[in-house]
């Protein structure tokens, strides 16, 4: 087998293997999406393009494997369509989360966010009645806020130590009054009103203690839920930036190797006449 066979079988078997991180990214999505994010249809481009880069680099290394031209022929074109889909995929990516980011809140550890910082295709679909139903039900039956609670010899944790806590955007924002309301702390998921003046917020008004309710009907939770997802994203992106190029690379140099393989192939059989044509007759007496 000639050594362009190897090299591109090699080639192949690094491709598998960057299949993995990818598809792995696609199943970490998935996890957060029954648990956290609670976006169900997000992780699935990245499993897809997982699992066809690996079965794209199995039929690649058979192909080198068996010298079969045809399944060659086969991975180059999936794979150039499988780079294609994974660029727009990590374009897409960041162009749907390019914009909003938590506020930070004065002498707090965490941020607050607000839905007007966020915008475009991603925030409309958040928004929309019908995806939002679903998404704050998510969040309530995975107990998120629920699981922000902390006691001290069964007493709550003080004011001052919660505001030293850095909370992720769907606990800042679904789990808590906005701070702006002026809303007195007694735990994690319950607030009452201050004696000062509450902030025109429609959220000061959604707040319920309710802890079926909480402020999932908030804003500040829908942006919450874009901020963490814009975290899960760009956490991703870089990921299959990094693959991305590996695998840009390797399909550049399987493509030399496959070519340089054809080009021998074309040349055998005019170098075989000319050997057979050098060696001497044999003499029969």
């Amino acid at each position: 087998m000639r050594t362009s066979n190897h090299l591109i079988g090699l080639l192949n078997f690094l491709t598998f293997l960057a299949s993995i991180p990818i598809l792995g990214g696609g199943i970490w999505l998935s996890s957060r999406a029954n648990n956290t994010d609670c976006m169900q249809f997000l992780q699935w481009p990245l499993i897809i393009i997982g699992v066809a880069i690996m079965v794209v680099s199995l039929a690649g290394i058979a192909g080198a494997c068996y010298r079969n031209t045809f399944l060659m022929y086969l991975y180059l074109w999936a794979m150039f369509i499988i780079i294609a889909v994974l660029i727009g995929f990590v374009i897409f990516a960041y162009a749907v989360t390019d914009r909003g980011t938590g506020r930070p809140v004065l002498g707090k550890a965490y941020q607050q966010y607000y839905l007007q910082d966020y915008s475009g295709w991603l925030k409309d679909r958040v928004v929309s009645e019908s995806y939002w139903s679903k998404i704050s039900s998510c969040i309530r039956d995975s107990h998120t806020c629920g699981k922000l609670r902390r006691t001290y010899n069964g007493i709550p944790e003080t004011p001052e130590l919660f505001d030293l806590r850095k909370l992720n955007p769907i606990q800042s924002g679904c789990c808590k009054p906005p701070s702006e309301c002026g809303y007195i702390y007694q735990n994690e998921t319950v607030w009452v009103p201050g004696s000062g003046l509450i902030a025109t917020d429609p959220d000061c008004s959604r707040w319920s203690n309710d802890q079926q309710t909480l402020c999932y009907n908030c804003d500040s939770c829908k942006a919450g839920v874009l901020g963490s997802l814009k975290k899960s994203w760009r956490k991703v992106s870089v990921i299959n930036i990094v693959i991305l190029i590996i695998l840009v690379i390797v399909y550049v140099i399987a493509c030399a190797a496959f070519r340089h393989d054809k080009r021998i192939d074309n040349d055998e059989p005019y170098g075989e006449t000319r050997m057979e044509k050098a060696r001497p007759s044999r003499i029969h007496f």
